[in-house]
């Protein structure tokens, strides 16, 4: 059972104690399992206890739901820690990239993705276990192995071969490498950039490239860093590149990228749910990115909501149930012993996934 150590103010009726208490003159107050009640609690004040410990409920296994399951699981702790460790070195290894000339490790650049990966069913279980991991957010270093992570994922949807799969991952782990030039203090703003200071954030696409540009890596990985701001439709940047003028890496990891960016916290803005972050691609979607690569994306990375608990709109808690084909952010939900077609109830929606 675990225990929690509370002051006597922080105490309310309804807890239970979590040790045996003593007065002063090591005569017992209470019993540990004792329920406290309003007399308890004046007893203990009477008797100058300031602080004790409570037994915290252990939660029945059946109650949690599949998102908490897979954060309690043995896999996710190992994977998280695995996750820890290779972030520290990969910043180092990122800034070495950034400030001399020296060949690129790529062997040991892409070990660091394996080893996370070695903790993994399968691609719905990483990005389950992604969605477990985002409240640890460390800005570029973070994004750009979750970036990685998701890359390979994606890859593996796409049936793409083993080679490419490595150079797609490798290209999530540096798409954002040009920001190591910018001011930290403009990556770290917390209120709105002005527009001179985004003008500088968009320059990053550029410095990444010409970072990379001599290195000796397949250049897929360099056309990633350059465009993967660029849109099928034009409205990208740096230089407003459409469809077919776009490299087919640069268009995955574009996806990639910002599906991390929408269901990740910010300085700035808290994470969006990650239903939301369907919608806003079923909305704009289509122009902006590869048709095929977006329905893929999409079709498969919605599946691994199935089974975790939500809150609708109306406050409503249920759970997802199954997906929609033709409105993946509108799931079927569960919601005590009614089942909820949200594809068919235009003012109710996903508010958050629990």
């Amino acid at each position: 059972m675990k225990k929690k150590h509370i002051t006597l103010r922080q105490a309310v009726p309804g807890m239970v104690a979590g040790e045996d208490i003593f007065n002063l003159n090591n005569q017992l107050i209470i019993s540990e399992g004792t329920i406290l009640t309003d007399t308890i609690i004046t007893r203990l004040k009477f008797n100058f206890i300031s602080d004790f410990k409570i037994a915290l409920e252990e939660p029945d296994p059946k109650d949690l739901s599949y998102s908490q399951k897979i954060g309690e699981s043995a896999e996710f702790k190992q994977f998280k820690d695995t996750f820890i460790k290779s972030l520290q070195d990969f910043k180092e290894e990122l800034n070495k990239i950034n400030s001399d000339d020296k060949a690129l490790d790529v062997s040991g650049l892409l070990a660091h993705i394996t080893r996370i990966l070695e903790y993994s069913r399968n691609g719905i279980h990483v990005i389950n276990m992604l969605h477990c991991m985002k409240e640890h957010d460390d800005l570029t270093y973070v994004h750009s192995i979750n970036v990685a992570l998701i890359a390979n994922v994606f890859g593996h949807w796409l049936k793409l071969p083993e080679e490419d799969i490595d150079v797609l991952t490798l290209s999530g782990l540096l798409h954002d490498i040009g920001k190591l030039n910018l001011p930290s203090e403009i990556l770290n703003k917390r209120d709105c950039l002005t527009v001179s200071e985004y003008s500088l954030v968009k320059t990053h696409t550029i410095q990444g490239h010409q970072i990379l540009k001599d290195k000796d890596i397949d250049v897929r990985v360099k056309y990633a860093a350059l465009m993967h701001h660029e849109r099928c439709d034009g409205s990208g940047y740096p230089y407003g590149l459409k469809g077919p003028q776009i490299d087919s890496f640069a268009k995955i990891i574009a996806i990639a990228d910002v599906y991390d960016a929408m269901t990740s916290p910010r300085l700035y803005r808290a994470a969006l749910c990650p239903l939301e972050a369907i919608r806003l691609f079923e909305t704009e979607g289509f122009q902006k990115y590869d048709p095929h690569y977006i329905m893929t994306f999409l079709e498969q990375i919605v599946q691994s909501y199935v089974g975790n608990r939500v809150r609708l709109s109306n406050e409503s808690i249920g759970e997802i149930r199954m997906i929609n084909r033709n409105y993946l952010s509108k799931p079927v939900v569960q919601v005590g012993d009614r089942f909820i077609d949200l594809s068919k109830e235009q003012d109710l929606i996903v508010e958050a996934i629990l």
